[in-house]
């Protein structure tokens, strides 16, 4: 049984921020091949397909799709505001290494 990502209270402040569901869109969040560690994340803001998981909080949105769902296995997806920015990050713990921008992991 696959355990979900999970969402932090801070992403979903963010996104609530920023107007997402205002705009009829949420936050996908999908894995593709690429990157200089062989996946990487698509992070954008998107309109719901029927196919996706929808995780909810806040009145704001994030959607998965399903063949997606397998490398974000027990994710956390959270969004951070450093001096090297602001975004929103995923800690995955499939990931068997990551690059240092934090967007591309192997597994």
């Amino acid at each position: 049984m696959q355990i979900p990502p999970k969402v932090t209270q801070r992403a979903f402040d963010r996104l609530a921020e920023i107007g997402a569901a205002d705009q009829g869109k949420g936050l996908r969040v999908a894995v593709e091949g690429g990157g200089c560690s062989g996946f990487q994340y698509d992070i954008k803001l998107d309109a719901p397909t029927d196919d996706d998981l929808v995780l909810s909080g806040a009145g704001q949105q994030v959607m998965i799709d399903t063949a997606s769902l397998p490398f974000l296995e027990n994710a956390v997806i959270d969004f951070t505001d450093e001096l090297i920015g602001a975004r929103f990050v995923i800690d995955n713990p499939n990931a068997s290494s990551s690059c240092g921008c934090g967007t591309s992991f192997s597994m």
